[in-house]
């Protein structure tokens, strides 16, 4: 049977952001501006409980960080951010952008300041461990535009008529006489915001052992993703757990790529059993 997600069955929780509404942008720093949403509105839904079933990362990259030098004179950087899935709250993409835009006219004394200021203010919303790493323009030489790993699966000649969120594409799926040990991806992956339905593109891999996984299956599957409302890293935790319950994969990662909204891209990576990549941004980012 199909598990059709309502966006709005958490509404009294989700009412409060400011995704989808006419916002003012501040300037001058405010970190009253973060927002945070509860993992357990969407791990509730999927029958996600402690202790959960994967360890990872929620990676975002920020393209448009600025603020003043104690001078006065503007700096610009980009920045990594480093989300345990273990916190408590995901944070909300919009608070998140006007958050970075209230350094716009903020004078900082030091990018290490800075960078103990957004450590601290995205903990404390997060409520768990963030990371945040800095990167100056006279690094940006070294940021590279890479592939993901694996074979892709995006030129297997389908036809598509149904676009309804189907985890039961990945019913009798696997073939138990090949156990194979194999990396596949597609980016062909889109779902939409939670709250405005906005449309969310994305490459995603999928990396696992155990019995062969019929790729057409799951190419449909995850086209069925196509018109579903949920936040980037509910997508991924749900891909996670819907592949371990049809296919049974005794390691599993999955790990999705979005391309970059209000100067952000999220990054999430759920893994039973190896750590998170480097950050590289592919072609689309």
């Amino acid at each position: 049977m199909t598990q059709h997600h309502d966006p709005y069955q958490h509404a009294d929780e989700l009412n409060g952001l400011t995704l989808g509404k006419a916002t003012d942008y501040k300037s001058e720093y405010d970190p009253s501006l973060l927002q945070g949403v509860p993992r357990t509105l969407n791990r509730d839904a999927i029958n996600l409980t402690d202790p959960l079933p994967f360890h990872g990362v929620d990676i975002w990259t920020g393209y448009e960080l600025s603020w003043l030098n104690a001078k006065g004179k503007p700096m610009v950087a980009i920045a990594e951010f480093f989300l345990n899935h273990d916190s408590k709250n995901l944070v909300e993409s919009k608070s998140f952008k006007l958050y970075l835009n209230s350094f716009n006219q903020t004078r900082v004394e030091s990018v290490e300041s800075l960078k103990q200021l957004l450590t601290d203010d995205l903990s404390r919303c997060a409520e768990g461990e963030v990371r945040v790493e800095i990167i100056e323009p006279k690094q940006f030489c070294h940021q590279r535009v890479v592939e993901l790993p694996g074979h892709c699966i995006d030129d297997l000649d389908i036809e598509v008529e149904d676009f309804e969120f189907r985890p039961e594409h990945l019913e009798n799926s696997t073939d138990d006489k090949q156990i194979v040990a194999e990396t596949l991806n597609s980016n062909l992956l889109k779902s939409n915001c939670l709250i405005t339905s906005q449309p969310d593109w994305g490459s995603v891999m999928i990396r696992y052992q155990g019995a062969k996984i019929d790729r057409e299956k799951l190419l449909r599957y995850l086209i069925s993703f196509r018109q579903h409302n949920e936040f980037h890293e509910q997508c991924v935790e749900r891909i996670f757990t819907d592949l371990k319950r049809f296919c049974q994969c005794s390691k599993l990662t999955v790990y999705a790529r979005y391309t970059r909204r209000g100067g952000l891209d999220i990054n999430p990576f759920r893994s039973d059993f190896e750590h998170p990549p480097e950050s590289q941004r592919l072609a689309r980012q």
